[in-house]
This record gives structure tokens, C-alpha cells and sequence, in this order.
């Protein structure tokens, strides 16, 4: 990969500011400027003549753009529909279900804590149990994970919800795994995939979930505010938006498509993000921010005489990092790197210690994670 620019060569693609040590790339993307020359593309053509433009254009226009994210990601393009955000998408699925009392929905502790909201608004509202999977810090492996969720599963489990990267832990989940556990016990599977798409390669039935959210505006190098819903064939029916609107029992795609006016340009120049990706070398890209952030991870808690949170070989282009001992806050951490030292990289406790995620994208090179060593070295 050394015929590749990468790091500060290739810094000029995005518009982030030079005097940041960019190392968050995870929590909202950052979109390249042909991406975003392509999103000012759109929303002129749509100024141009907006009523033709949304009433008749519109739908045609969002099938085409869903096709070739759909063939990304393993799928077919019915079976997939745009939202905002995957936390909008998982919202969508667990209002759409029915639940019971006596019902079990299963989430883990990994994962995402709008999501797991989300569940337990569900549930309160249905009499449902929410049952909480504990996954300590630092995990073991793979095998620890699908032992602790089995052991929650049960006959009364009517939904499991995992994240296939986990957010804050940055672990990428057995995901097949586990939702073959959860389907043995009867259970439908939700996968919050959000931070999947760009970080792996990604064939979405194959998982055999039931429903898969995603967002493309975190490392497949779309505009924020796009993100995916898929859901086969036999679940689709009862699958509804959020809003309620004019395509009210017409079909999972006419609902979806159309909940009423916001900005498509995000969602429709998503290919344009896929090709974007692949300009900068598609799986190669991937395979580089992968051996990064190892890479460095390991750097960082050598440095520090602290330690990972789970195996280096459960980490994709994040990884996270045990800070040395320290009785601040996160969120006080968080903003001390980012003002004192122009360092952006997520803070969180978990399990009493303080961990910092790490990402690694096309832009980032090792001198940005020795200035965050050194930071934490001068005085955490």
C-alpha cells in the first residue's frame, strides 16, 4: 500500500481543519469535498423546479440511487430503504413490532445507549421486559460474548438487539453467531450495524437477521443524515417510518420512500460516497485503517502500561485504549484533549476505568496518535 497516499498526503480531500488532530472520525463521518460538490449538485437540480422535482421525479430517482448501495451491501434494492440515522432506523423497527407482557427484548451493554432507550420505551410501553446482556471490559473474546448472551436467551425472548460494532467499545460483535442463539430460541434479530459500512465489507442477508440499520454517513463517506433500513421480504409487511404518511399501507417502500419534504441530496448522491471510497482504494482502504488503529492502539497502551478492550482482532478502523488511572470525568477529558491539546478523540468510563476510542481513516497517519500519547504522558 506504500503507492497509496495516505495520511497528510491526501488530507486535502476533506476540509478538516489542519491544526486538528482528527482521530474521531467515527462518531459523524467527515464527507469529501466531491461528495459534497456532488450534494450542492443535487440540491441545485432540485431548486431548478422543486414541486416537478419532488412529485414526480422523486421516487424514480430514490430507487436508482438505492440500488447500488443495496448491491454494496449485499442486498437487493426493494428490500431497502433510506432514512436519517441508523438510531431513527432501529426506532422504526422496534415501534413497528408488537410486544406483550411476559415478552423479553434482549440488548446488551454494548450497546448503543439511544438504541437501548429506544428498547426500553418500547417495552415499558407494552409491559415487555428489557433483559440487559453484561459484557464486561476488557472482553475476553468472541466466545465470552456469544457465552453471556446465551445464557439471557430464552423461550420469552421475542427480540435480540446487537450492535455489530460496538460503539463506545469499538468491538466488532460475532454477529452471525449471534443471531443464529437468538433465532434458536424463536427470537427476531435486529443489528445496529451504524458504524459498518466503510469499515467492512458487508453482505447483509447473509447474517441472517431480520432487520439490519446502517448509516453510510459514517465511513462510506456520505453526507450526515443518511442511513439505511433493510428488512427481507417476509418483514417487511407492518414495517412502518416513524411519520405516518401518504403512502400509509401501500408497501414498505412507498411508506419509506415518502414520510413528507426534507433535503433527498444526502441520499441521493450515496453512491457518489461509494465511489468516493473506492477512488481511495475500497478494501485496500480498509484493510490499512484496520492495521492502523491495531497498530496503533497497541503503540498507545505500550506507552501508557494500560491495555485494549477486547483483542486486538475484534477491532476494525476503531480500537479502544485504557487511559492510565484517573479520577476525571469523561466528558472533562474529552474537552481537555480537544482545548488544550486540538486532540479529537472520545472519552468514555466504563467499568470505573476511562477508555479513549481511536479511529483510523484515509487521512490519518501516526504522527496524530503520538501527539494524543503524549497528551495523555503530560499530566492526564
Amino acid at each position: 500500500m506504500n503507492d497509496f497516499p495516505f495520511g497528510a498526503a491526501i488530507r486535502h480531500e476533506w476540509d478538516l481543519d489542519p491544526a486538528v488532530a482528527y482521530l474521531n472520525h467515527g462518531s459523524f463521518g467527515v464527507t469529501p469535498r466531491t461528495v459534497l460538490a456532488a450534494q450542492a449538485a443535487w440540491r441545485h437540480k432540485i431548486e431548478r423546479n422543486p414541486a416537478t422535482f419532488m412529485a414526480a421525479a422523486r421516487a424514480g430517482l430514490l430507487r436508482e440511487a438505492a440500488a447500488p448501495v443495496a448491491a454494496y451491501l449485499g442486498a437487493k434494492g426493494d428490500d431497502l430503504a433510506f432514512m436519517e440515522n441508523a438510531t431513527s432506523a432501529a426506532n422504526a423497527v422496534l415501534r413497528s413490532l408488537a410486544f406483550a407482557p411476559g415478552d423479553e427484548i434482549l440488548i446488551t451493554s454494548l450497546g448503543y445507549r439511544a438504541v437501548n432507550h429506544a428498547a426500553a420505551y418500547v417495552g415499558a410501553r407494552a409491559g415487555a421486559t428489557v433483559v440487559e446482556v453484561k459484557i464486561p471490559l476488557p472482553t475476553g473474546g468472541p466466545d465470552d460474548i456469544v457465552a453471556a448472551v446465551t445464557q439471557k436467551l430464552s423461550p420469552k425472548t421475542r427480540l435480540a438487539v446487537f450492535d455489530h460494532i460496538a460503539p463506545q467499545s469499538a468491538i466488532v460483535l460475532p454477529i452471525a453467531r449471534l443471531v443464529a442463539a437468538a433465532h434458536a430460541v424463536g427470537a427476531q434479530v435486529l443489528v445496529d450495524g451504524a458504524h459498518v459500512p466503510g469499515q467492512l465489507m458487508l453482505d447483509i442477508p447473509a447474517l441472517g437477521a431480520d432487520y439490519y440499520v446502517a448509516n453510510l454517513h459514517k465511513w462510506l463517506l456520505v453526507p450526515r443524515g443518511c442511513a439505511i433500513v433493510w428488512a427481507p421480504r417476509e418483514r417487511q409487511e407492518g414495517l412502518h417510518p416513524l411519520t405516518i404518511s401518504h403512502g400509509y399501507g401501500q408497501g414498505f417502500l412507498a411508506e419509506f420512500d415518502w414520510t413528507g419534504t426534507r433535503d433527498l441530496s444526502g441520499w441521493l448522491c450515496a453512491p457518489e460516497g461509494i465511489a468516493a471510497h473506492r477512488r481511495l482504494g475500497g478494501e485496500r482502504l480498509m484493510e490499512r485503517n484496520r492495521a492502523l488503529a491495531r497498530d496503533m492502539a497497541a503503540m498507545l497502551a505500550h506507552r501508557w502500561g494500560t491495555g485494549l478492550a477486547a483483542p486486538p482482532d475484534m477491532f476494525a478502523a476503531m480500537a479502544v485504549v485504557r487511559l492510565p488511572d484517573s479520577p476525571r470525568d469523561h466528558l472533562e477529558v474529552t474537552d481537555w484533549l480537544r482545548k488544550t491539546h486540538r486532540i479529537e478523540a472520545p472519552v468514555y468510563r466504563i467499568d470505573g476505568a476511562l477508555w479513549v476510542r481511536i479511529a483510523a481513516q484515509a487521512y490519518n497517519e501516526p504522527a496524530d496518535y503520538e501527539r494524543l500519547a503524549v497528551a495523555i504522558e503530560s499530566g492526564l
